[in-house]
């Protein structure tokens, strides 16, 4: 099937939002046909004409018309790529039938994917195809769970390198950010409130930190749930909405990566709210605005798209007093502007290193070092360690 990719990129959705900011990402950095080969898919080929002029894109770039229910079509369009990325949500209404065709054809694919239940569900139904077709499954490559994931990844890197070893403990504090979740990012959160209804006995895995690390559990987890008080940071803390996800995802990194943060690892992820005075909790953070109010197909102009920013600090802490602190940064609103570069460059990676591990896998392990640096020096975001 290898021989048969003639495309390195699959833009699945390209006709939605997010998918459109994708397409213009790509033409306007890597050109159409140049470096990297990449093509517009979607349900309808007249909206995918009209998008390609929209975004005045030159009419060599090719147009696939593929449904989610079209079991056909999509492989057609799978076994065409090296790398299918999709935007196409919630992913437990539409994102299936696409994962088994990429596990089965060895077909690398990432996605914006919110939805931990459909995760692990995806995970134990597709591994152990995807690691013998030498697929790469790779699930949150957006503003969740990249910034987050690489950061840990990011800090603990710095860590072994400074002290020996990782740190036991690392606290997601995000200290500023301007910007919307997008509409698929709230779309999704739906979506696995409906499976939860649904499914009542799964509210268990939901809430459970570990419930993507395949059998592993570690220590106890912070709930991240209310507003507190941090003595070591001088600061008030409250609770992230991205948290749930985000937090998931680590621990599944950690697994995957031999527990390279070690088994008694502790993350949780919070909001700096920007009071130092511990007698008075404070209502809320001071100047962080992010939209959940966004559907799909709806989003940000440009100028809020190129107003918005992020400001996360990964403070990693350990015995003896041993600390480090690295901070991750984004030019642009992270659910939107962010995210479509994120997304991007995610899936150039992949196609830049060939032969990685294979299966169901988080961006730590299936990208590492090499994708902070794609990050870094083509996506806006920063990775700094503080003095």
């Amino acid at each position: 099937m290898t021989n048969e990719k003639t495309l390195d990129i699959v833009v699945y959705g390209a006709t939605g939002f997010t998918g459109r900011l994708v397409c213009e990402y790509l033409n306007a950095k890597y050109g159409c046909g140049g470096t990297y080969a990449w093509a517009m898919a979607g349900r309808s080929l007249s909206k995918l004409e009209q998008v390609r002029a929209e975004l005045g894109l030159d009419e060599s770039v090719p147009l696939i018309v593929a449904d989610s229910t079209d079991d056909t079509a999509l492989r057609t369009m799978v076994a065409s790529a090296k790398v299918v990325l999709t935007t196409v949500g919630p992913y437990a209404l539409y994102g299936a039938p696409l994962v088994k065709a990429c596990a089965e054809l060895g077909t690398d694919y990432v996605d914006l994917c919110g939805e931990p239940l459909f995760m692990k569900d995806m995970i134990d139904a597709h591994s152990a195809t995807a690691q013998h077709s030498g697929a790469r499954i790779v699930f949150s490559c957006g503003f969740d769970s990249i910034p987050f994931e690489m950061g840990v990844f990011f800090v603990q890197e710095a860590a072994r390198e400074k002290f020996g070893h990782a740190l036991p403990r690392v606290k997601g504090r995000v200290r500023s950010m301007q910007g919307s979740a997008s509409g698929g990012t709230v779309a999704s959160f739906t979506a696995t409130m409906d499976t939860v209804k649904e499914q009542p006995e799964r509210i268990g895995e939901l809430m459970n930190p570990f419930v993507l690390a395949e059998g592993f559990t570690g220590p106890e987890q912070p709930a991240g749930d209310a507003n507190i008080y941090e003595e070591d940071l001088h600061n008030w803390s409250g609770p992230f909405v991205m948290a749930t996800i985000n937090t998931k995802n680590i621990h599944r990194s950690n697994k995957l990566l031999g527990h390279r943060y070690g088994e008694d690892f502790v993350y949780d992820e919070m909001m700096l709210l920007g009071s130092d005075d511990p007698a008075a909790e404070p209502g809320g953070a001071e100047a962080m605005s992010f939209d959940m109010t966004l559907q799909p197909g709806d989003g940000p102009s440009q100028e809020e798209r190129e107003a918005g920013f992020y400001n996360v600090a990964f403070i990693a802490q350990g015995g003896d007093g041993e600390s480090l602190t690295a901070t991750v940064t984004g030019d642009m609103d992270p659910g939107y502007g962010s995210t479509s570069k994120i997304i991007a460059e995610a899936a150039i990676c992949l196609i830049e290193q060939p032969g990685q591990p294979s299966g169901v896998l988080t961006t730590a392990p299936a990208m590492g070092m090499p994708l902070i640096q794609r990050l870094t020096d083509n996506a806006g975001l920063t990775f700094t360690l503080d003095d």
